[in-house]
């Protein structure tokens, strides 16, 4: 079979791990009367990519020392997270259900305690990189061939923790570590560029010694192509900024800023759910 032909079939895959992710990633925080919808679907696609085709894993021993490790440094979008873990494995799809209700182990955001395939607890903004540096170092030290991937939000990109991590890592030469930064342009309450401005945001990466390119971050056969050229440069941690829509697949959440935290009704989840049906279809 042809090289195009096997990628357009790997991506239509993808494309429908993220609808299904986007589906039930709705369907938990409207059953569970919080969460962060708009992030979890502007983080979709590039968790299908990742779990559909990037990273090595085995579901059924998730302490396999030679995994890759992921780090879901933008916390929040734990339920998109949770929707990618069970279609990897980690989970029962049915268990998702269960999401923000008492005593379950599935809480606003991921722990490692009790969640299979969560490498670290994250949700305080700002220190899923630095934990990720800390992996991809220790990898170097073993001399192990793992990879460490981080996604990050944008907005969180203000916070300073993370740029210290970003100048540490260039200096070690981690090129076993890559950021996605989920560039959706608008964090909680109003747009990143009016609340704290990160563009250049390419230039800056490079500034700090990292090898950076900019994508479509729905765009699967792109993310594909990106993930598999990895590292993009030898001795340089890489950077891919994937430019999102907040709210994607879902017309009346589509880039407007409320939706990073409120729930849709019971009606509006009817109508969100037979929009992204007919986009798969």
């Amino acid at each position: 079979m042809p090289a195009t032909v096997t990628a357009m079939h790997a991506a239509k895959a993808t494309e429908l791990i993220a609808s299904r992710i986007r589906r039930r990633a709705l369907q938990m925080a409207c059953a569970a009367r919080f969460g962060h919808p708009g992030g979890d679907l502007s983080a979709a696609d590039i968790l299908a990519v990742l779990y559909g085709r990037i990273l090595k894993f085995d579901a059924a021993r998730p302490d396999d020392p030679g995994r890759d490790r992921f780090v879901l440094s933008k916390g929040h979008a734990s339920a998109a997270f949770y929707a990618a873990l069970a279609e990897a494995g980690f989970l029962a799809v049915g268990e998702l259900g269960s999401f923000g209700q008492p005593m379950s182990r599935l809480s606003g955001h991921p722990s490692c305690i009790s969640v299979p395939g969560v490498e670290t607890s994250t949700g305080a903004l700002g220190h899923g990189l630095p934990v990720a540096v800390g992996m991809a170092l220790a990898a170097k030290y073993d001399g192990a061939s793992w990879r460490v991937f981080v996604l990050t939000g944008d907005g969180e990109l203000q916070e300073g923790s993370n740029w210290e991590a970003a100048m540490f890592a260039s200096h070690a030469a981690l090129d076993n570590l890559t950021v996605v930064v989920d560039r959706n342009r608008l964090q909680q309450g109003a747009g990143t560029e009016d609340t704290n401005r990160l563009e250049s945001l390419d230039e800056k990466w490079r500034a700090f010694g990292w090898s950076t390119r900019r994508i479509d971050g729905h765009d699967h056969s792109q993310l594909a192509a990106a993930f598999e050229d990895l590292p993009f440069a030898a001795g340089r941690p890489s950077c891919i900024i994937a430019d999102t829509v907040k709210g994607k697949g879902v017309s009346f959440m589509e880039g407007r800023a409320e939706w990073h935290h409120r729930v849709p009704t019971a009606a509006e989840l009817a109508v969100a759910l037979e929009e992204l049906e007919g986009a798969t279809t």
